[in-house]
């Protein structure tokens, strides 16, 4: 997700910090096995988002066509329908290695300790 959100945010509206970075989940109050589930966003009055509602919060700041991708989330029955396909994902994530689905910290030059 990181790596993902980099390469598509241009403007750099989104402060991206991979979860396996040392200390970077006990500064945010986030706990190894949210983590491990799903993907989070924490705004600056702290207010976090997890899962689908975190990737759709992500979107809508990146703007452009982005932001209009992440309207559908407003809508109850998009909402549900993306948190569904999202927990399936985050559960069968090792799956789309192939793809290049891997965490940003397993690779090399990563800055990760």
């Amino acid at each position: 997700m990181a790596r993902w959100v980099r390469l598509r945010d241009r403007a750099g509206r989104v402060l991206v910090i991979a979860n396996q970075k040392r200390g970077v989940l006990a500064r945010y109050g986030i706990t190894r096995e949210e983590a491990d589930r799903a993907a989070w966003t924490i705004d600056l009055d702290g207010h976090r988002l997890g899962g689908a509602a975190a990737v759709s919060r992500v979107m809508r700041e990146m703007g452009g066509g982005w932001a209009v991708v992440a309207r559908a989330y407003r809508l109850r029955p998009a909402a549900v329908v993306e948190e569904a396909v999202y927990r399936w994902f985050a559960s069968n994530r090792s799956s789309f290695r192939r793809f290049g689905v891997r965490p940003e910290c397993g690779e090399a030059g990563s800055g990760c300790d």
